[in-house]
């Protein structure tokens, strides 16, 4: 009996290291994939923006900085660190004419020196900037709340006589839609300043409007109406119309009628 088992356990012993060779010398190991990462996008370095440049600031050092900018994206135009080193120390100083963005490229054309007017380079070409006298109480300029680049109209106060017959006040848009480049010698909002106030306000005018605005200064007081946000695409003189209404005016207490012209 003891034989008997003895022989089942070595057929047994034996057939199981037979399985075990024959599993391992048919069987390969398996391979674990290896992930393979794209090779980055070669980038060059261009000029941005630090922070917030407003129109009118001076550029400093701390303004600007390098920033990878991938050579497969138009940089027509951007400075490149790989090209111009020493850019940064060429434009300090220069006066932002085109507010800036944090991260935005620095172009040298939104630029100028600061050796350079400031006010001229602003200025679209043909455009021409004259200033008017405002009350700085506001009561000439929409009680002070214009801002550098609001729209404005322009209405003319002045004194009409007629022949044979009392004086009368006139008061007329001249000019609608005008961009107010500054007021007093503030270009631009400040520090989230919301009231702006100074003695003469500069408008953008045709060479055609600054004669008329000219003219009209001389001969009675100027006026400046803020215009809606939604109007900017409105522009040009209004066309006098044919008033009807008739205008009452007191003098040494007598009531007086007289139409506008």
């Amino acid at each position: 009996m003891k034989l008997a088992r003895i022989a089942v356990l070595g057929i047994a012993l034996a057939a199981g290291t037979g399985a075990a060779l024959m599993m391992r010398s048919g069987t390969k190991p398996v391979e674990t994939p290896v992930a393979m990462t794209a090779p980055a996008a070669p980038a060059l370095e261009v000029l941005v923006a630090a922070a917030d440049l407003p129109l009118g600031h001076g550029l400093k050092p701390e303004n600007m900085r390098w920033q990878a900018w991938p050579v497969d994206v138009p940089s027509t135009g951007l400075i490149k660190k790989s090209e111009e080193a020493g850019i940064v120390e060429e434009l300090t100083g220069a006066i932002v004419r085109s507010p800036f963005l944090p991260g935005e490229p620095i172009r040298r054309e939104r630029l100028i020196k600061a050796d350079s007017g400031f006010m001229s380079a602003i200025l679209p070409s043909g455009m021409r900037a004259l200033a008017i006298a405002i009350d700085n109480r506001g009561t000439t300029n929409a009680g002070g709340f214009i801002l550098p680049n609001d729209r404005v109209d322009v209405i003319q106060t002045s004194q009409v006589s007629q022949e044979g017959a009392a004086s009368i006040t006139k008061s007329e848009i001249i000019l609608t839609n005008v961009r107010v480049l500054a007021i007093g010698q503030n270009v631009q909002e400040r520090n989230g300043e919301k009231v702006v106030t100074g003695e003469t306000a500069t408008l953008e005018l045709t060479p055609a409007q600054a004669e008329q605005v000219v003219l009209a200064q001389k001969v009675g007081q100027l006026s400046l109406a803020l215009r809606s946000l939604a109007d900017v695409n409105e522009t040009g003189t209004p066309k006098r119309e044919e008033r009807n209404t008739p205008l009452q005016i007191i003098r040494f207490g007598v009531q007086q009628q007289a139409h506008q012209p």
